[in-house]
């Protein structure tokens, strides 16, 4: 049986690239697997599946064993038990289900990416930015600012 791999759109490897803290980066992730998860996730809030073309030579496709040594592989059932409906997608014994669940999960990554890529155009440190984002999505403003009321100094 051949190990499965994760692939990356090609368009979005360069940003996969400059989000790892590899090779002198100073990205906010330590490894692609960690990237791919966190776009996989950040894609299916914004209900974002978006196929892929062109696959990246360059990170390389990534080995499902990775993600299940990282305790990703929930993840990546979750999001196909959530996109499906149908339990028998969680099946370990059949490798079309197995195929149906990393093709879920590549598309969600891939919109995930892109979303990344519109909210950190422009930003120089990209840690820095996802940090605000994500305290954003923890403690959202939900006190509604009053107007600045001047007749009070009349």
């Amino acid at each position: 049986m051949a190990v499965n791999r994760i692939r990356i759109g090609k368009d979005k490897g360069e940003l996969v690239q400059s989000l790892v803290d590899f090779n002198g980066g100073v990205g906010p992730f330590q490894t692609y697997a960690d990237v791919i998860t966190f776009a996989a996730t950040l894609g299916a809030k914004y209900n974002k599946r978006i196929p892929l073309n062109i696959i990246s030579k360059e990170p390389a496709p990534i080995s499902l064993e990775i993600f299940v040594s990282r305790g990703y592989d929930a993840v990546i059932k979750l999001l196909a038990i959530t996109e499906t409906n149908d339990p028998h997608i969680l099946s370990l014994y059949d490798t079309e289900a197995e195929n149906q669940r990393i093709q879920i999960f590549e598309e969600y990554a891939n919109g995930g990416l892109e979303q990344l890529q519109e909210e950190l155009k422009g930003i120089v440190d990209y840690s820095e930015h996802l940090l605000l984002l994500l305290n954003l999505e923890r403690f959202p403003n939900n006190t509604t600012e009053e107007e600045f009321d001047l007749t009070r100094f009349l």
